[in-house]
């Protein structure tokens, strides 16, 4: 395990799979990490991929979901395998990951200042094109509320997570952020399903024009707030993962609750990488869902961990200007801390 320090700010990272089973800052603990990760039968099971062994926090999925043209493990080798330390200091690192995806050298770095995570991925060569998606997962002891920049359209797929466990409508196309369900009703994917044993997915593609994509996670009982940043034009989707009990089989047991995945990326969903690199549902409305491999490609992702001021309970607006992420709730009210405004290209 590598540790990382800023300030009241400390991040674990694993390198035996590429993710972060622990971030935490000034006692947030934003980042979820599986029941099950030092448990041996889990850990001896032949039939469990390492990423769900190993389940936690954050890590870059290449490509994302199932690999169903060339059989690469689940979420792919950035999820599955070693990276290696190149450069680290106290709150930064830079990481080579040992296997090379579709001849792609891939390169991370993690970077600490306050209670902002910089994650970038450099992706360097190789042929051919693949998905790719962040993976950070939170999970919520009482539900929470879930705020967006703004999106164009919101898609379920066109299969269930798990057959029987899914709350939205399957195969759907909304304009607007409330999804049918089974049972006829409509759900407003601002509140996070907590009643619900459930295991579901939705689509979220960016408005056209956008230079900053961002989802606001704020949890009730912990009562804090996360934003996760992406660069939409790398990032067009942030894919929503609930995964409330509804997994009944091993390693889940149905007691994977109150978690919830923003998985920024290019792709179609979790129907697997033929889906995605054929045309579908969101090539259709120019939003591409794979990505094609050549010299490099910069992939910029931020995550930030604050206390939730008194009374916020949706945002209406996120920037980055001066130094500064600039915050806002809809009665108006607004936070600032200091934030990096280099690090998305504008």
């Amino acid at each position: 395990m590598i540790t990382l320090k800023h300030g009241d700010a400390i991040l674990h990272f694993d390198p035996s799979v590429g993710n972060i089973p622990g971030w935490e800052v000034m006692g947030r603990r934003p980042l979820h990490a599986a029941p099950w990760r030092d448990e041996p039968a889990v850990q001896n099971s032949a039939d469990i991929p390492q990423v769900n062994k190993r389940l936690a926090g954050d890590f870059l999925c290449a490509p994302f979901g199932v690999d169903d043209v060339q059989g690469d493990p689940p979420h792919g080798y950035p999820a599955n395998s070693a990276w290696e330390p190149l450069v680290q200091d106290p709150s930064h690192a830079r990481f080579r990951l040992k296997a090379p995806v579709r001849g792609a050298v891939i390169e991370k770095e993690l970077r600490l200042t306050g209670p902002v995570l910089y994650q970038t991925h450099h992706l360097t060569g190789g042929t051919g094109q693949i998905t790719l998606a962040h993976h950070p997962m939170s999970r919520m002891e009482a539900g929470g509320r879930l705020s967006f920049s703004p999106k164009r359209m919101a898609l379920t797929d066109p299969l269930p997570q798990y057959d029987g466990n899914n709350l939205w409508a399957l195969n759907q196309m909304q304009p607007d952020l409330h999804l049918p369900c089974e049972d006829g009703s409509d759900w407003d994917l601002h509140s996070y399903p907590a009643g619900h044993a459930v295991e579901d997915f939705v689509i979220l593609a960016e408005e056209r024009g956008r230079h900053l994509g961002w989802t606001a996670l704020m949890r009730e009982a912990e009562d804090d707030m996360l934003l996760v940043l992406k660069d939409p034009r790398i990032l067009p989707v942030t894919m929503l993962w609930i995964s409330n009990g509804g997994r009944d089989f091993s390693p889940w047991n149905s007691r994977h609750t109150g978690v919830l995945g923003i998985e920024d990326g290019i792709a179609v969903g979790a129907t697997g990488l033929k889906a995605s690199l054929a045309e579908n549902r969101l090539t259709a409305m120019g939003v591409p869902t794979a990505l094609t491999l050549g010299p490099t490609h910069v992939i910029r992702h931020a995550m930030v961990s604050l206390p939730r001021p008194p009374g916020w309970a949706e945002l209406r607006e996120v920037t980055i200007g001066d130094g500064m992420l600039n915050v806002s709730d809809m009665s108006g009210d607004h936070l600032s801390v200091p934030f990096d405004d280099g690090f998305f290209p504008r």
